[in-house]
């Protein structure tokens, strides 16, 4: 089953998410396509690729596919998260990835979207970063990923709460490049992409390794980096991290108690 749409026309390639009936969840499967057809659009030249969902879609994903995570008081580190691989190929693949972003983005399809190079989104668009409202923690190169992205108090409001954003506002922020009217989107992120193709291919390829390598600067002790590791395994082994898995199965709202 395909679980995504490729397309390669003028040196820019696109992927669509495609699969609706689980609100385009990014599961193992789906990821590999992805990863996939980022290698396909290497292997052609590819000068510039586009992330989209359905046209009109009104979920662009739902994030983790919360099947795939790992039951509680199993070692998260030990736990091959297809999110992490897709960050690391949209972050080292050798031209920009622009999202294009209708509708709702939800979990970990916000660090998806915040780790490609570029975000237009419609006015439509929102962002919801649901880790606290699942009982899930993150992982320090996912929250480096929403540092990089956002003002430590915007990625802080949107991971401790919860709630939407608009598009609107992350583009205040500087997060979101461009809001742009849903019929006009499509045109509009082709043209941004046409742009960046008649330019040196090396150059950019080179500029956003370079811009990779200093986003990830951050020195931290070795007791720093166990002490946040440390961290992950608290919640995956609490009553809270069970009850949230739970209640989404279930769907319920879930009862945190702290524990």
């Amino acid at each position: 089953m395909a679980f995504t749409q490729i397309d390669i026309g003028d040196a820019i390639g696109t992927i669509t998410l495609d699969h609706e009936a689980k609100r385009n969840a990014l599961s193992e499967p789906m990821v590999e396509e992805i990863v996939a057809a980022l290698e396909h659009f290497k292997n052609e030249g590819v000068r510039a690729a586009i992330l989209r969902a359905q046209p009109g879609s009104t979920v662009w994903s739902s994030g983790h596919d919360v099947s795939e995570l790992p039951e509680g008081g199993r070692d998260p580190l030990g736990w091959q998260d297809p999110l992490r691989l897709l960050i690391r190929e949209i972050e080292s693949f050798h031209a920009p990835v622009i999202a294009l972003v209708e509708g709702g983005v939800w979990g970990g399809a916000c660090e998806l979207v915040f780790a490609c190079d570029m975000i237009i989104a419609t006015p439509q668009a929102t962002f919801a970063a649901t880790p606290a409202k699942l009982g899930v923690p993150y992982n320090a190169t996912g929250l480096l990923t929403f540092l990089n992205a956002a003002p430590p108090h915007i990625a802080k409001e949107l991971l401790f709460t919860g709630r939407p954003m608009s598009a609107a506002r992350l583009e205040l922020h500087g997060i979101v490049n461009n809001v742009v009217a849903a019929e006009q989107i499509t045109g509009f992120t082709r043209e941004l992409a046409s742009v960046i193709t008649h330019n040196s291919p090396l150059a950019i390829a080179v500029m956003k390794e370079q811009l990779r390598i200093l986003a990830g600067a951050h020195a931290m002790s070795p007791a720093g980096f166990e002490r946040i590791q440390g961290l992950r395994r608290v919640v995956y082994d609490s009553q809270d991290y069970a009850e949230g898995i739970h209640a989404f199965k279930e769907k319920r709202r879930p009862v945190y108690r702290g524990e």
